[in-house]
């Protein structure tokens, strides 16, 4: 059948199984919206801005596992995606950025709103596609979408001049072709893998965010099982292992626990699953876990070898690897080992300020109210560590968090995403006064569409991380970062359609949330906190992860 490039656009999404297209219209994109218009099969969402629109895709493909889809037209409707695509991009979510562009003819002559987002975006995407054929369109469009999903997942974006949008052209439908699974390994890696284990006295097992995205969790705490190992996680793997067991030691790295820093700095064997070693995690290369062997499993053969030495690689997907691992090895027992770590968890626990509100507190709080049943969207800062440390996550992709580019302001759109793919799923966004003041605009989106999300603003009235690098490392030089000026959140949120709820006290907290999630709609609740409450424990840049310390540490150094 005879079809506008427009409607071959939205024909491929349809057969790619999109219901939710997040987006903001413009001249050269018009044709799209109104193919878009004259459909009711997929929902498009009005965004207050682009960036907000690639945070809502990313969320969304988070939160469901599936390929989230941004709109957004030539030039700064383009640009503007590109912070949520390079968001996209450092945690390996599937997104498919579509863009309009100018007439084929005015390509390169510096058109009125003529940007080549295919260049700027090219080091932040998996691939990037110019259609200037309509012939062309659905196999690009198709490719795009197995691209996103394939291997390692990642952002692809397709840029399409306006007149391939209007061009006619023949179109027959294709079923989706299925994502393709990389499997590099061999028997004898995973003998070996299995050896190691078997021979380990003192293993630990590291998640990264592969965990997730290869939906992993049974097998990692079956190998847990088989291997008697403690199990820690990084910032995106949170959920891939229950953290009520009794085996999870919390997250490794610059704000990890001391249990998980210092007795992955003691183990002699580090599995290491769906992870990449960022710097955050490892701090010092050289001395990161320097007594034990390592095994890396990794869908991306860059990242072996890339940060750390591996004594075993493999290189595959992280559920059918550790099918295969699991099934090699017999039952491990480590009493002395797992005893030790026992230890560690009842001498360093985690620990915080009671007497005032407090962001830990609300996020206890959090947790028991939605029975740790909910969705947590963060923005960047102490608020996301203290999500990560506070929050006891079961399930993979209930945590959504900006990890590798660290993006403020991401939550929000990011938590609207997350609600509209899991609808039956209570959404909260954790923000900081700071993040929250870049994208709160988007409080107009959940407005608009009554869409019932929590937004939680933690208010300390500075930009909370940096002011306490600039306590502990700058000599207390506050230098931009305090945020004491007339903005009331509360009144902000009630000016963009949204109610709102100021809490000071601790008692206010429970009440305030469950006022909230019986609202079935968007609300804002706004924490006063001190502001210079500190996220510990922590590892200063480029120290050995073993060098963590924490609230009581600095006391003591500082009365020595």
């Amino acid at each position: 059948m005879q079809l506008t490039g427009s409607q071959i656009v939205i024909e491929c999404l349809k057969e790619q199984g999109v219901d939710t297209v997040f987006g903001y219209p413009g001249g050269t994109i018009l044709n799209i919206y109104d193919a878009l218009y004259q459909q009711s099969d997929i929902r498009h969402i009005l965004t207050s801005h682009e960036q907000g629109a690639a945070h809502a895709a990313d969320g969304y493909a988070r939160a469901t596992g599936r390929v989230g889809v941004c709109m957004a037209t030539s030039g700064p409707g383009a640009t503007n995606l590109v912070t949520g695509i390079a968001t996209a991009y450092m945690d390996s979510v599937p997104v498919v950025a579509i863009t309009a562009n100018v007439n084929l003819p005015a390509l390169g002559k510096d058109s009125f709103q003529e940007v080549d987002i295919a260049g700027v975006t090219m080091p932040i995407t998996k691939h990037g596609f110019i259609v200037k054929n309509v012939e062309i369109l659905a196999d690009t469009i198709r490719k795009a979408f197995y691209i996103a999903q394939s291997g390692r997942p990642g952002p692809v974006l397709v840029d399409i001049t306006k007149d391939v949008t209007a061009a006619l052209c023949e179109y027959t439908p294709k079923e989706p072709k299925k994502p393709a699974k990389v499997s590099r390994y061999t028997q004898k890696e995973l003998e070996q893998a299995a050896e190691l284990i078997q021979k380990a006295k003192r293993p630990f097992i590291y998640l990264g965010g592969g965990a997730v995205i290869s939906g992993a969790d049974r097998e990692v705490a079956r190998l847990a099982q088989l291997a008697d190992a403690p199990v820690c996680d990084t910032l995106m793997a949170k959920g891939a292992f229950d953290g009520k067991s009794p085996r999870y030691t919390g997250m490794i790295g610059m704000h990890g626990t001391k249990t998980s820093n210092l007795g992955v700095s003691q183990c002699d064997l580090l599995i290491a699953l769906g992870a990449r070693f960022s710097d955050r995690v490892i701090g010092n290369a050289k001395k990161f876990a320097s007594g034990a062997k390592i095994i890396h499993i990794d869908i991306d053969a860059a990242e072996i070898n890339k940060n750390i030495h591996a004594d075993c690689a493999l290189v595959g997907d992280l559920k059918e690897v550790l099918t295969r691992l699991n099934a090699l090895l017999t039952p491990q027992a480590h009493p002395e080992w797992m005893e030790q770590i026992r230890e560690m968890k009842e001498k360093y626990p985690l620990k915080y300020e009671e007497e005032n509100l407090s962001c830990p507190y609300v996020i206890q709080e959090i947790d028991r109210v939605t029975g740790g049943d909910a969705i947590i969207t963060t923005d960047v800062g102490q608020h996301q560590m203290w999500a990560a440390q506070y929050y006891r996550y079961t399930k993979p992709r209930t945590f959504l968090s900006s990890g590798g580019l660290g993006t403020m302001g991401y939550g929000l759109g990011a938590c609207i995403g997350a609600q509209l793919g899991q609808p039956d799923k209570v959404c909260i966004n954790i923000a900081g006064d700071g993040c929250f003041r870049m994208n709160m605009n988007e409080l107009a989106t959940a407005s608009r569409y009554n869409i019932p999300i929590i937004q939680v603003v933690i208010n300390n009235h500075v930009l909370g991380m940096v002011r306490q690098w600039q306590t502990l490392f700058y000599g207390k030089r506050y230098s931009q970062t305090v945020l004491t000026d007339k903005v009331d959140f509360c009144q902000v949120a009630r000016g963009l359609g949204c109610e709102a709820i100021r809490v000071t006290k601790k008692e206010e907290v429970g009440p305030a949330l469950e006022k909230a999630l019986a609202l079935k709609a968007p609300v804002v609740i706004e924490c006063i906190i001190p502001e210079d409450d500190k996220v510990f424990p922590m590892v200063p840049a480029g120290a050995p992860i073993e060098e963590v310390f924490d609230g009581d540490d600095l006391k003591r150094q500082m009365s020595e």
